[in-house]
C-alpha cells in the first residue's frame, strides 16, 4: 500500500504548480480527480513540447498528470460542489473562494504572488516570478555583466518548488486534520517560496550582518569552484577548504606551479588574481581527461569534482538505474517512455507510477456517478500526539522530530517541519559544534549563517561518543517520531543508529536520511555539496548562453530544496505511520531531488532523443521571453503570451516600427528571428527604469517583473506584508528579523517567535522532562 492510499485530492489547478503538487501527492497513492474545462481541458495540455494530436498530445501534461483521474467538469456545475464536499484536500489555482463553504476540507491555493497580491501579478510568468525572487539576478553565478541574467534550469523552476511546498503542506495538514478533523485554507505564493529557499543567505542581509551590495554576484562564494573543459564534456569542481585544495594537489601530482599558493589561501587569502591562476592551470591539466575518470580520482582523494551529466547520461547512470529513478510507463498517445519518478526512496510505502497521465475526461462517467456514494476517510490507527516543551500550534503540533544534520540541507528539512508546528530537537555537541556555529559571527551562539537556518529549533547537548551521551540520545528517540540525518554516508551505521538500530529503540521510528546520491547504488559512498548536486543531476547543461558552455543556477541553489524534498517524504511517512501503524525508511538522494525540478525536460529528452543545452532564456511558447537592460544596470523580465501581448508590449515601448515588422507579426515569426528581435527590445528597454517599465507592462496585461537585486528582495514590501520576513527573539538583541514560511495557513498556523538556539539551551528540558525516568546508561 503507497503512503497516501485512502486519501482523496480534488486538483482544479491547471498550472505547472498545482499540478506538480498534486502529482506528488498521486504518485504516493492519493486518489487525485483532475477536473479540467470541457473540450480543451488544462491549459497545461496546450504547453510545449505537443508531440501527439490532440489535447493529450503534450508532453508537459504527460509528466505532471501521472497517476490522476481526468473529469471534464463546467465551473459552474453544481456537482462540483459534492465533489469537494468528499474531499480531503482541494489544489486550485487561487480562483476557488468557497472554502468557508466545506470547513472540514484542506484548500491549497497557488498563485504567482499569493492571493492577496494586487491583480496585476496574476498572470505572472515562471520567469517573472524567479526575476522578482532573486534568484535570476543572481543566475548564473560569476556573471558576465554585459549579458541577461538567466531563467535558471528548465522552464518552470518557479512552479515545481511551489508545488513541492504546497504538497508539504497539504501533507502537513492532513495529518492535523486526522488528529482534530477540521479543514485548512493553504496560501501558497510562488514568489515567497523561492525567497524562502535562500534563507541561508537572506538571513545574513535582512540583518545587516553582510551588507546587500545590489550587485549580480551578492550570492556567490569566493574560490575557484567552476566549470570545466575535458576530453568529452564538462566537469565541475568546488573548492573551499584546505582539505580541499590538499586533495587537489594530491590529484594533480603536485605541479610546481602550485607552490605559489598557500595550504590555508581557500581560508584566508582568496584574490582574483590566484583564483584566475588557479583555473588556467586546472584547465590544462583536466581538459584531455573523460570527465568520469578525474572524477573517479578526485573523489578518491576526497575532492569535490563531479562530471556534468545532461539528461542524456542521467537515462544511462548506473546509479539512477540501481535505483529505479526513471520507470517506463506507456501513454495512449505518446508511447512508451522513461519517466522520471520520485527522488526519495520509502521502505515501506514507496511512491509507484501505475498509471499514464489521463486522457480528457477518461474517467468522466465513473466519478460522477459514484458522487453518492458513501466514503469512510482514513483514521488514526495509534495516535502519537506528544505534549511539546512550547504549545505553538500549527498542523504537526504533537510531533517530535530529532534532528542529527548540519550545514543547510538538514536543517532546512527541520526548519519546514518546525514551522509547521513540529517539536524539532537538534542534536549538539559543544566538544563539536554544528559547522554552521563556525561561520561569519562573533562564537557559535551567533554565527548569521546558523541563526538564518535554525528558528524555532531546540538544541541538546549531548556527547554521543560517550556511552552516557550515546544512551541519553536512544532515550530521545524512543520518545520521538521522525529522526533526520544528512551525516557522510556509513556515519550513522558506524555509530550503532543505522536504521535496524533504530527500530530496536523504536519499532515504528521514521528515519530520514540525506544524502548526496542516497544510501545505495555504485556512487552512493561519493559525497559532495549543492553545486556538485545540480551538475550531477542534469540542471547545469540547461543553463547559460545559445551555443556556450554549461553556467549553472546561482551556485547557492539546491541545498534548501532538498530539505524540502526531504520534509515532504518525512510528513508522508508520519501519515502512513498514524493509518498503519508502521514507521519506516526514508532515503533521500540530493541529486536525484534536482533532478525532479526538470522532470518534464528528462522526459522530453526520453521521448524525442533531442539532446537538451543551454538556451538562455529561450521559451517555446512564449516570444520575446526574456530579460532586457534598463537603466542604472538594472533587467526586466518580460514573458509574451501571443499576438495581444505583443501588441501591448509595443505599445508600452511606444515601438510603433517594431509592431510593423513582418518579422514579428506572429508567433512563430518571432520565435524564428529571435536574437534580432531580442537586440530590437534591448535597445528600447535600456535607458528606461525597470521598476516603471514592469508596472506598466503590468498593467497593460504583459506580465514583467524587475529582476530584484538583494537589495530589493530584502525590501520587497509584498513579502513583509506576507509575513514571509518575521521578528523573532534573539537572546543578544532582543528581536531579529528571519526568512520565515512562504505559506500562510488562516485557520491554525503555528506561532513563529523563537530564534535559533544556542548550543545545548534546551539540554536540561530534554533530560528532566522528556527523559525523565528513562535509563542514563545502555539501551532501552
Amino acid at each position: 500500500m503507497s503512503a497516501l492510499t485512502g486519501f482523496r485530492v480534488v486538483e482544479l489547478a491547471g498550472s505547472v504548480a498545482g499540478e506538480y503538487c498534486g502529482k506528488l501527492l498521486a504518485d504516493f497513492g492519493a486518489e487525485v480527480i483532475k477536473v479540467e474545462a470541457p473540450g480543451c481541458g488544462s491549459s497545461t495540455r496546450a504547453f510545449s513540447p505537443i508531440l501527439g494530436d490532440g489535447p493529450d498530445g503534450s508532453a508537459l501534461f504527460a509528466y505532471l498528470n501521472t497517476n490522476k483521474n481526468s473529469v471534464e467538469l463546467d465551473a459552474r456545475d453544481p456537482r462540483l460542489h459534492a465533489l469537494m464536499a468528499g474531499a480531503d484536500a482541494v489544489i486550485d489555482d487561487g480562483a476557488t473562494t468557497v472554502a468557508s463553504r466545506h470547513p472540514n476540507v484542506i484548500f491549497c491555493s497557488i498563485t504567482p504572488f499569493g492571493r492577496n497580491a494586487a491583480p496585476e501579478h496574476a498572470n505572472a510568468k515562471s520567469i517573472n516570478v524567479f526575476h522578482a525572487s532573486g534568484w535570476g539576478y543572481h543566475t548564473p553565478s560569476h556573471p558576465d555583466p554585459s549579458k541577461p541574467p538567466l531563467r535558471g534550469p528548465g522552464r518552470f523552476m518557479a512552479d515545481y518548488e511551489a508545488g513541492l511546498e504546497a504538497a508539504l503542506c497539504v501533507a502537513a495538514t492532513l495529518f492535523g486534520r486526522l488528529h482534530h478533523g477540521r479543514g485548512e485554507a493553504i496560501d501558497i505564493s510562488q514568489h515567497a517560496v523561492l525567497v524562502s529557499r535562500a534563507d541561508c543567505i537572506l538571513g545574513r542581509l535582512i540583518t545587516g550582518e553582510v551588507p546587500a551590495l545590489g550587485t549580480r554576484d551578492d550570492y556567490d562564494q569566493q574560490g575557484p569552484a567552476s566549470f570545466f573543459a575535458c576530453a568529452d564534456g564538462f566537469v565541475y569542481l568546488y573548492m573551499t577548504s584546505g582539505a580541499h585544495w590538499l586533495g587537489v594537489k594530491k590529484l594533480m601530482g603536485q605541479p610546481d606551479w602550485l607552490d605559489e599558493f598557500d595550504d590555508d589561501w581557500l581560508e584566508f587569502s582568496v584574490t582574483t588574481e590566484k583564483v584566475k591562476a588557479f583555473q588556467q592551470g586546472f584547465a590544462e591539466w583536466v581538459r584531455d581527461l573523460p570527465k568520469e575518470t578525474a572524477a573517479d580520482e578526485a573523489q578518491r582523494m576526497g575532492v569535490p569534482l563531479v562530471p556534468v551529466n545532461d539528461a542524456a547520461d542521467l537515462h544511462e547512470s548506473p546509479q539512477y538505474r540501481h535505483r529505479g529513478f526513471f520507470r517506463n510507463v506507456s501513454h495512449p498517445v505518446l508511447g512508451d517512455a522513461a519517466y522520471p519518478t520520485v527522488p526519495y526512496l520509502l521502505s515501506a510505502s514507496p511512491a509507484e507510477l501505475t498509471a499514464a497521465a489521463p486522457t480528457l475526461g477518461q474517467h468522466t462517467a465513473a466519478i460522477l456517478s459514484g458522487l453518492d456514494r458513501t466514503r469512510t476517510p482514513p483514521t488514526v490507527r495509534v495516535p502519537q500526539l506528544k505534549p511539546p516543551k512550547t504549545p505553538r500550534g500549527g498542523p504537526l503540533e504533537g510531533v517530535r522530530v530529532v534532528e542529527l544534520t548540519k550545514v543547510w540541507a538538514g536543517p532546512y528539512a527541520g526548519k519546514l517541519l518546525a514551522m509547521l508546528g513540529a517539536e524539532v530537537i537538534k542534536v549538539e555537541t559543544a566538544a563539536l559544534p554544528e559547522e554552521m556555529r563556525a561561520y561569519g559571527g562573533t562564537d557559535i551562539n551567533h554565527a548569521p549563517f546558523f541563526l538564518s537556518i535554525n528558528p524555532e529549533i531546540l538544541s541538546v547537548d549531548l556527547d554521543i561518543k560517550s556511552a552516557e551521551g550515546m544512551a541519553r540520545l536512544r532515550g530521545l528517540i524512543a520518545r520521538s517520531d521522525i529522526v533526520i540525518n544528512n551525516l557522510r554516508p556509513g556515519a550513522m551505521e558506524r555509530q550503532g543508529l543505522g536504521y535496524p538500530e533504530l527500530t530496536e529503540i523504536k519499532p515504528d521510528i521514521i528515519s530520514v536520511s540525506i544524502k548526496m546520491w542516497g544510501n545505495d547504488g555504485p556512487l552512493g559512498h561519493q559525497t559532495g555539496y549543492a553545486p556538485c548536486f545540480a551538475a550531477l543531476a542534469g540542471l547545469a547543461p540547461l543553463v547559460g548562453y545559445p551555443g556556450g558552455p554549461p553556467l549553472g543556477t546561482s551556485m547557492r541553489y539546491g541545498d534548501s530544496t532538498v530539505g524540502a524534498a526531504a520534509a515532504y517524504a518525512a510528513v508522508v511517512a508520519l501519515l502512513h505511520r498514524e493509518l498503519s501503524g508502521t514507521g519506516q525508511f526514508v532515503d533521500i538522494s540530493a541529486v536525484e531531488t534536482l533532478s525532479s525540478m526538470i522532470g518534464d525536460c528528462l522526459l522530453e529528452q526520453s521521448l524525442t532523443g533531442r539532446r537538451l543545452g543551454p538556451d538562455g532564456n529561450y521559451h517555446p511558447d512564449m516570444c520575446p521571453h526574456g530579460c532586457y537592460p534598463c537603466a542604472d544596470g538594472a533587467w526586466v523580465s518580460v514573458a509574451v503570451t501571443g499576438d495581444d501581448d505583443w501588441r501591448r508590449l509595443c505599445d508600452v515601448l511606444d515601438a510603433r516600427a517594431l509592431a510593423d515588422d513582418p518579422r514579428y507579426a506572429t508567433s512563430d515569426g518571432r520565435r524564428g528571428h529571435v536574437e534580432a528581435l531580442d537586440g530590437d527590445i534591448a535597445e528600447l528597454t535600456r535607458d528606461l527604469d525597470a521598476d516603471d517599465l514592469a508596472h506598466r507592462l503590468r498593467a497593460a496585461g504583459v506580465p514583467a517583473t524587475k529582476s530584484a537585486t538583494a537589495i530589493d528582495v530584502i525590501g520587497d514590501q509584498q513579502l513583509w506584508d506576507r509575513e514571509l520576513y518575521r521578528f523573532v527573539s534573539d537572546h543578544r538583541e532582543g528581536q531579529r528579523p528571519i526568512v520565515g514560511p512562504a505559506w500562510r495557513m488562516a485557520r491554525e498556523p503555528a506561532r513563529i517567535e523563537r530564534g535559533a538556539p544556542d548550543l545545548g539551551q534546551d539540554t536540561d528540558y530534554v533530560l528532566h522532562e522528556i527523559l525523565a525516568g528513562a535509563p542514563t546508561l545502555g539501551g532501552l
